[in-house]
């Protein structure tokens, strides 16, 4: 499917009515969305997987990526059926000492503590055109993160593409001039 715009209008129709907000989750006061009633369901996985695949195509359809990153570790469950979508690679970006040879690393401020991601050294080359892909964007550290980790291998990010973004967390300012595809802003 490369119908951009009504990939997208599908997919965020599917997230209105199919994620769960768990209250209390991971701890209190956080209001945790469940998208596994999404992935279960065929049809609404595939209108995600479209409209998140929409991102790393041009206003054409043709494809302008050539690897599709996803962040740990929702990203992984998104981004692999992206990366075949549109007939790219798919690279993992994982928590710090998840992958087993040499690396680029990034660690970067959450909001109660530090983080740092990694990605395999070789994982992109330079001049690589890559779309970043994740569940959701909140304050946008993981993203800014990834960012610079394909840019210390010489890539490109072209672009960013998530389910959600929680607008009142401001992720889009973090980010720079990226550019963000999102499927539903809460």
């Amino acid at each position: 499917m490369t119908d951009g715009p009504a990939a997208r209008a599908r997919a965020r129709a599917a997230l209105e009515q199919l994620v769960v907000d768990v209250p209390d989750f991971p701890e209190p006061g956080v209001v945790f969305k469940d998208i596994t009633p999404v992935l279960a369901d065929h049809t609404a996985f595939t209108d995600l997987v479209a409209g998140l695949a929409s991102a790393g195509r041009d206003a054409d359809g043709t494809v302008r990526v050539d690897k599709v990153i996803g962040m740990e570790a929702r990203g992984f469950i998104l981004a692999a059926p992206v990366a075949l979508s549109l007939g790219a690679g798919f690279v993992p970006v994982r928590k710090a000492g998840k992958l087993p040879r040499a690396t680029h690393a990034v660690s970067y401020s959450l909001e109660y503590g530090r983080a740092t991601l990694e990605m395999h050294a070789d994982a992109v080359e330079a001049g690589d055109r890559v779309l970043l892909v994740d569940d959701v964007l909140a304050t946008g550290g993981t993203v800014a993160a990834t960012a610079e980790l394909v840019a210390r291998a010489g890539a490109t990010t072209v672009g960013v593409a998530v389910l959600m973004e929680l607008g009142f967390l401001s992720g889009r300012d973090v980010v720079g001039d990226l550019a963000i595809t999102t499927l539903l802003t809460i």
